[in-house]
């Protein structure tokens, strides 16, 4: 025979034979594999291939009915019928994938046995990694059992999310992470809610085996980032028998303040295992001297409507020096993170939320700081957060579904937290240039007056005043961040190149805002997420170098607001308490039993810290004696502010059980609120719903009873008897008895900018009996007629 005239389809059954050959454990996935190929094209079906098997077994003379002997010669000619429908560049590609899906399987197989250990998957996942990606996937319902198995495995334990991720988080992201992980094989554990709410954003975003959107590949970016597992910290705590604080969580809110200085003494003298120490040293040679913060990301965080906003540590190192100098820093860190698990503040969150019986675990995300060093400092250009939706409206032009950006020069520290003095600024993302304020002067006063800084020198996060920054540091962006005040007027510098006078800087973003792609990716960016997740979501982000930095992503919570709100207008004048116009949602607050009122000028006139730190404890102790009351807190300026001469310093635990928290800002005072959304203390706020009200009593057309509020007989001595001394600042009014059985009615209709408090009788079914006027026994005084109230404001 001329080998010249040989099939050509001979060799290629011949080449396909050899590689085949080379996995024999993988031939009845590669026949699999090699039959949808053959019906995908329409060259035969089973059936015709089955029929063929016999016809050929008739031909050679055996028996067509022998089982064994058709299968091997249907399986023949799948073989050859494969060779002859493909090219052979095309041969590995399905080979490969045959070999995937006997991997996933063996993978799905393990996944499910209940005492499967980490290192057993892990192996058989590297196997899996190891073969070639290749443009051939596995059917999409084996790869949803696999991914749904080590989601579970590896992430996270938690429904709402694994029903998200296994629609993006691949197989090989999973063994991604396991490659930036310190963890031990031989246990289980995951990374957490934190970790895992990044990984799923990204993959939203820029997906692995899909083409990202131009927009999302060239502008989107993920810091450098590593994980520290939770069984990392499980060994820590047995290692150095330290397992008796698991049960810390049921002690009082007392009881833990006093043990808390003793476990971090404990917790500093703890070790780490050398198999630990190896994997932290894994992750600052990789990192190399370059900035890193330290994240908690314990199993609870970041989930839906519980977000544990700012309830544990985060710690900035600047990671400077040899390795000795980081390591030891770095294990301080990861101590101060586990021990923030026992701080009053998150068990009471947890036992407010009915999670103290879960059985709360602590991973570590590390993540590279984003931004440049300019001398000792290091920051990025600008960070913040971004929301899907925007419960801040306070024009009818804003599209609240558009979205929202809470925005600072520098770390984003001062977006989170509610600082003293210092405002943030708010970008609606359907229009943002459009702020709240109207003029030079108030623009000024509402604007970002220090930076936040990691000082590489000092290793500590500095603020820095903003023209102490704008003197020290040539930052080649700053141009897009500032203002310049000529007279009244305030404008951005013409040109980048143009001279700033740090004493005339004005935090802006105007320039950034008109002349960068930012406004436009981000709200691409917090859509596409928002739709991904079928619910609203907040980003945190940094911004530098023309980059957009994704850092963390969660489910929003968000006002239960109404769809439409009518405030009553046959409201006579003595019965209203307040109007409002700024910052309100869509709400109704019926029958307020009870109002708490910290006296603005009262508090001010408190000579001592000490003093004002008493009035947060009344708080907390009046927070307590009314948890079964429907009652409203009304206060100076901002509440929770770190800075305690703007407001009541006061945490989550402090006002947990109140429906209202109202912020009363005096101008002469000077203790404005803040207009707070985003911050964590916000997001405690809207996950307990507790509706923030800002009330503004020297604004033109506004309404504040203020006879109501310090001149109606007070029960503070009856609830918290021993606290006399300040029952003229924090008074406790029970609206029953000294308004004939009425009760405090709240309408606020945030698209209309209008708010209403009166006096008015119950709305709600109530099951239980309803307070007389002479039920409560009140502070001084007759209980005032209705002709008493004087309205105070304009009207």
């Amino acid at each position: 025979m001329n080998p010249t005239e040989l099939p050509a389809n001979l060799f290629k059954a011949h080449l396909l034979f050899q590689k085949m050959s080379r996995y024999p454990d993988y031939y009845r996935e590669m026949r699999e594999v090699f039959l949808w190929v053959i019906e995908e094209r329409r060259l035969a079906t089973v059936q015709d291939l089955e029929a063929a098997a016999k016809e050929r077994l008739s031909a050679d003379g055996l028996d067509p009915e022998d089982q064994r002997a058709a299968e091997e010669y249907r399986d023949a000619i799948v073989d050859l019928c494969f060779a002859a429908a493909v090219e052979p560049a095309e041969v590995d590609s399905f080979i490969n994938l045959a070999r995937k899906l006997a991997k996933a399987r063996q993978l799905s197989r393990v996944l499910h046995w209940e005492n499967a250990s980490s290192r057993e998957i892990f192996n058989l996942l590297e196997e899996f990694c190891q073969i070639p990606l290749g443009d051939r996937v596995i059917p999409e319902a084996e790869a949803s059992g696999v991914r749904v198995a080590l989601i579970n495995h590896f992430l996270s334990n938690q429904l709402p999310y694994i029903g998200i991720a296994k629609n993006y988080v691949t197989i090989r992201d999973v063994y991604d992470i396991l490659q930036r992980s310190v963890w031990n094989p031989d246990r289980s554990g995951r990374i957490g809610g934190k970790s895992a709410g990044l990984i799923l954003a990204h993959r939203i975003l820029l997906p692995l085996f899909f083409e990202a959107r131009p927009e999302f590949a060239q502008n989107i970016r993920v810091p450098d980032s590593f994980f520290i597992r939770s069984e990392i910290f499980d060994s820590f705590l047995q290692d150095n028998r330290l397992e008796r604080y698991h049960s810390q969580k049921y002690h009082s809110k007392e009881q833990l303040e006093r043990d808390l200085p003793s476990i971090k003494a404990q917790f500093d003298k703890a070790r780490f295992s050398e198999e630990a120490l190896k994997g932290f040293r894994n992750i600052l040679e990789s990192v190399g001297e370059h900035p890193i913060i330290l994240r908690s990301s314990s199993f609870l965080e970041d989930n839906f409507g519980v977000a544990f906003s700012g309830k544990y540590e985060s710690v900035f190192l600047a990671n400077q020096g040899d390795m000795k100098t980081r390591l030891k820093a770095f294990v301080a860190g990861l101590k101060r993170i586990h021990t923030s698990i026992y701080h009053p503040d998150p068990i009471l969150y947890r036992s407010d939320h009915n999670l103290l019986d879960f059985n709360e675990h602590m991973s570590a995300l590390v993540q590279k700081v984003v931004g440049r060093r300019f001398g000792d400092y290091f920051f990025p250009f600008a960070a913040g957060v971004a929301f899907s939706y925007n419960s801040f409206s306070w024009n009818p032009r804003i599209d609240r579904q558009a979205g929202l950006v809470r925005i600072v020069l520098g770390l984003g520290t001062r977006a989170v937290d509610r600082v003293g003095g210092d405002y943030p600024r708010m970008v609606p993302l359907s229009h943002p240039t459009l702020r709240p304020e109207a003029t030079a002067l108030t623009i000024r006063k509402y604007s970002q007056k220090n930076v936040d800084v990691l000082n590489l020198k000092t290793n500590r996060v500095e603020s820095l005043p903003i023209a102490q920054l704008f003197s020290e540091v040539t930052h080649p962006d700053l141009y897009l961040a500032a203002s310049l005040t000529e007279g009244d007027h305030l404008a951005p510098p013409p040109t980048k190149l143009s001279p700033i006078d740090p004493a005339a800087a004005c935090i802006t973003f105007e320039r950034f805002l008109k002349d960068t792609n930012f406004p436009r990716i981000m709200k691409l960016m917090v859509q596409t997420v928002s739709q991904a997740y079928g619910w609203p979501v907040d980003m945190e982000f940094a911004y530098d170098d023309g980059k957009i930095y994704l850092l963390q992503c969660r489910t929003l919570s968000t006002l239960k607001e109404l769809e439409r709100v009518e405030l009553p207008t046959q409201v006579s004048a003595d019965r209203v308490v307040f109007t409002a116009k700024t910052g309100l949602p869509n709400r109704i607050i019926e029958d307020l039993e009870y109002v708490v009122y910290v006296d603005p000028f009262a508090y001010g006139e408190l000579a001592t810290v000490e003093g004002k730190l008493q009035v947060a404890r009344i708080v907390n102790r009046l927070n307590q004696a009314l948890a079964d009351k429907r009652f409203a807190l009304f206060g100076p300026g901002r509440w929770g502010s770190n800075d305690i001469n703007l407001g009541v310093q006061v945490r989550y635990h402090d006002i947990s059980r109140t429906r209202v928290l109202g912020e009363v800002a005096y101008a002469s005072n000077g203790v404005t609120p803040e207009v707070s959304y985003g911050t964590h203390f916000f997001n405690d706020l809207i996950e307990a719903d507790i509706v923030p009200l800002p009330l503004y009593p020297d604004e033109q057309d506004v309404i504040f009873n203020r006879d109501f509020f310090q001149n109606s007989p007070s029960v503070t001595t009856q609830l918290v008897p021993d606290l006399v001394r300040l029952a003229h600042v924090v008074r406790v009014i029970h609206v029953p008895a000294v308004r004939q059985g009425h009760f405090l009615q709240i309408y606020l209709n945030g698209a209309k900018a209008e708010g209403l408090g009166f006096l008015g009788p119950a709305q709600m079914r109530r099951t239980e009996p309803r307070p007389s006027p002479e039920s409560f026994p009140v502070d001084g005084g007759s209980v005032p007629g209705r002709g008493s109230v004087t309205l105070v404001g304009r009207p």
